[in-house]
C-alpha cells in the first residue's frame, strides 16, 4: 500500500513537473513547431522551383541548338545568353562553351565578362572551375600583358590541377611566340617533370622545348 502510494505521489509530482514546463514554455515550443512547419514547407516548395528552373533551362539550352541546326545564331546567342545568366552550374557553363565553339560572340571581352559571370555566381568542382579559368586565358591570350597572364594562371600552375600541365604549355607558347626563349623553357621543362604526365602533352612540350633550344 505505502509503496503504490509513493508511485502515485511521483507520477503526480513528475506530470506537475512537466505541466509547469509547458506553461512556461509554451511560447517557444509552438514558436519551434511552427518554424520547424514553415521550413519544411519552404525546402519543399525551394526544391520544387529549382527542379522547375532546371527543366526551363535545359528545355532553352535545347531550343538554343535547334536554332543552331537551323543557321538561326541571333536567336540562338539570345537564348544561351540568357541561360549563361541564370546561375545553374550546368546549363549555364554548356551554354557558355556552346556560344565559344559556335563563335556566337567575336568580342573577347563580352566573353570574358560572362566567363567572369559564370565563376562569381557559381559553385563549382576544382576540376570545373580550373577548367574555366584556363579558358579565360586562352581567350585572352592576344589581349593580356605578360603579368596579367600569370595572374590569371597562378591558381592552376600552383596546384595539382589535371589543366596545370595546359596552362603551362599555354605560357611557355607564349613566350616562345614573343621569342623569350628562356621563360619558355623553363615553362616547357615544369610540364615534362610532371609525373603521370599524358603522351600527348609529353610530346607538345618536348617539341616545343626543342624548337626553343634552336
Amino acid at each position: 500500500m505505502s509503496d503504490n502510494f509513493i508511485e502515485t505521489q511521483y507520477d503526480i509530482t513528475k506530470k506537475s513537473r512537466l505541466l509547469k514546463f509547458y506553461e512556461s514554455n509554451k511560447i517557444f515550443l509552438y514558436s519551434t513547431i511552427l518554424f520547424l512547419i514553415i521550413l519544411f514547407f519552404f525546402i519543399i516548395f525551394y526544391l520544387n522551383n529549382e527542379e522547375k528552373k532546371k527543366i526551363s533551362l535545359s528545355n532553352q539550352y535545347i531550343q538554343a541548338k535547334i536554332y543552331l541546326e537551323k543557321e538561326d545564331k541571333d536567336e540562338a546567342l539570345k537564348v544561351l545568353k540568357n541561360v549563361v545568366l541564370a546561375d545553374d552550374p550546368t546549363y549555364s557553363t554548356l551554354s557558355f562553351f556552346l556560344i565559344v565553339n559556335q563563335n556566337l560572340i567575336t568580342d573577347y571581352n563580352e566573353l570574358t565578362n560572362l566567363l567572369d559571370h559564370l565563376l562569381k555566381n557559381n559553385s563549382y568542382k576544382n576540376e570545373i572551375k580550373d577548367l574555366l579559368i584556363y579558358k579565360k586565358a586562352l581567350l585572352n591570350l592576344k589581349l593580356l600583358d605578360e603579368s596579367q597572364l600569370l595572374e590569371i594562371t597562378k591558381p592552376l600552375i600552383n596546384s595539382d590541377s589535371i589543366w596545370k600541365p595546359h596552362a603551362l604549355l599555354l605560357l611557355g607558347d607564349y613566350f616562345l611566340s614573343k621569342k623569350e626563349y628562356t621563360k619558355a623553357q623553363q615553362f616547357y621543362s615544369e610540364i615534362l617533370a610532371i609525373s603521370s604526365l599524358h603522351k600527348d602533352l609529353y610530346d607538345q612540350a618536348n617539341s616545343q622545348l626543342i624548337i626553343s633550344n634552336e
